[in-house]
């Protein structure tokens, strides 16, 4: 996994402007926000070992296409590229519109994505924070549904 962190800390590091930091303070580095995400899921020692270990590397790697102009590495599993195509969308709007149709196992780390998101949300206006936080909330039922009570619902839970 450290040939991994490596990888998306340069990415997102060499990316242009606001994809290089995160929005609300616009210094620390956006790698921050994948590396938080694959370290929370691997913190669920409830779910099975091989998610955790290949949804921590889709997690790393969700933004790398959207956000970089650097394509995913040649030594990532199918399975995790799968998810990584799984949890790259266009838009926000389309990812509410589509996610649906995606596999449980997008959907649990979409979850883990956009929590990161709404804890760091302070640069949103209003009706995007608003739009965030309905479709934070419908995915953390249907992860709910899907795998009961992890530690990533009780956060969503507590911030929304």
């Amino acid at each position: 996994m450290e040939k991994d962190i490596v990888y998306i800390i340069m990415a997102h590091g060499q990316s242009e402007g606001v994809k290089s930091v995160r929005r609300w303070d616009h210094k620390t580095p956006y790698s921050i926000h994948p590396i938080w995400c694959a370290t929370m899921l691997l913190h669920e020692t409830s779910l099975p070992e091989d998610l955790r270990q290949d949804g921590s590397l889709a997690l790393l790697y969700h933004d790398i296409l959207e956000d970089t102009p650097f394509p995913l590495p040649c030594w990532l599993s199918e399975r995790v590229l799968g998810l990584v195509n799984e949890m790259t969308f266009r838009s926000f709007q389309d990812e509410i519109e589509m996610i649906w149709g995606r596999s449980k196992e997008a959907r649990l780390l979409k979850l883990y994505d956009k929590t990161s998101n709404l804890l760091d949300g302070a640069w949103m206006e209003v009706e995007k924070m608003g739009k965030y936080t309905n479709h934070t909330s419908k995915l953390c039922e249907d992860v709910e549904r899907n795998y009961g009570e992890l530690n990533i619902t009780k956060v969503v839970r507590a911030i929304i």
